[in-house]
């Protein structure tokens, strides 16, 4: 099995690192057009393998996507962070030239590639790959919703105080601070519904924290989080890798699932060693069915900014 990821910065190396530690990969290339910054990043990160007991290699390189040949899954974190006080949506000018040249160059040495998409605005930059590589639907997946409901658990564990363990919960819809929506209503501790625990009034709290989760974190480190973005990537390329067949909310191409269409938005998903193996229809209150639609509108806002 062999991994790429494009972009060496901190999400990049991060999703790099947890690969390798949970040593299903062979190989995972770390490309950068900086130059001698991913060969750094890969060496420093080789010379932890005796400490973290992985055998994976890491090789680092600079721009040179013929290194890449033969990748059966792709990360793509290349592109300009969020700054404090930028939205997602502002970095799509400059982001989407890169995802395109990215995407195209990968595919060209590996055909057969599964894509996965971290770069904002998340959503549409999804669908930008989508509407311009021809790659079949299910190898293009973008990360958002693994993340968005990893800190969902977060702050549901927090509410609950309670191990982040005893907590399962999901989000869905748009990867934006106004386009999340967290699913409450199917939260749960130890299967057992969370509003069995919670005010209606925290857990509205609990979603909200959800939804500015980035955002939070962005004005406290004056970038993006790395970490959490880092774990959920490699979390999604080892269900991909060892055919897991596990379920994540993912932002996928919908061609009327949950009513809509032509766009990529976050829904639950299986993913196994073709990518998305099925898009999963799960039941929705007529309150989280309208946050969906609203949410929809503000990623095809996003998308039409696009220059296709």
């Amino acid at each position: 099995m062999k991994v790429t990821v494009v972009g060496a910065g901190a999400v990049g190396a991060s999703c790099a690192e947890y690969i390798a530690i949970k040593n299903f990969a062979s190989e995972v290339v770390l490309l950068d057009i900086k130059e001698g910054f991913a060969e750094g990043k890969a060496m420093d990160l080789m010379q932890t393998a005796s400490l973290n007991g992985f055998d994976t290699k890491i090789t680092g390189i600079t721009n040179d996507y013929s290194a890449t040949a033969g990748s059966d899954v792709a990360v793509i974190t290349s592109g300009i962070p969020r700054k404090p006080g930028m939205t997602r949506e502002e970095l799509i000018g400059i982001n989407a030239g890169i995802v395109k040249t990215v995407s195209s160059n990968l595919i060209k040495y590996s055909p057969n590639v599964i894509l996965i998409v971290v770069s904002n605005p998340m959503d549409t930059m999804t669908y930008l790959v989508h509407k311009t590589t021809g790659l079949a639907k299910n190898k293009i997946i973008g990360m958002g919703g693994a993340l968005d409901s990893a800190r969902f658990k977060y702050r549901l564990a927090e509410a609950l105080e309670s191990p982040i363990s005893d907590v399962d919960g999901m989000v869905i819809g748009g990867h934006s601070d106004t386009g999340m929506v967290p699913l409450t209503g199917h939260a749960t501790r130890n299967s057992i519904k969370v509003s069995e625990f919670l005010s209606e009034e925290r857990l509205t709290q609990v979603a909200e924290d959800t939804k500015v989760g980035g955002a939070t974190l962005t004005k406290l480190l004056g970038t993006s989080a790395w970490y959490a973005p880092g774990a959920a990537v490699s979390s999604m390329v080892q269900a991909i890798a060892c055919d897991q067949k596990k379920m994540f909310p993912c932002s996928a191409y919908l061609e009327g699932e949950y009513d809509l269409s032509d766009l990529c938005i976050g829904v639950p998903v299986i993913l196994g060693k073709d990518g998305i193996e099925k898009i999963v229809n799960i039941p929705l209150s007529d309150a989280d069915k309208a946050k969906m639609q609203e949410s929809a509108v503000g990623v095809k806002k996003t998308n039409d900014l696009l220059e296709l």
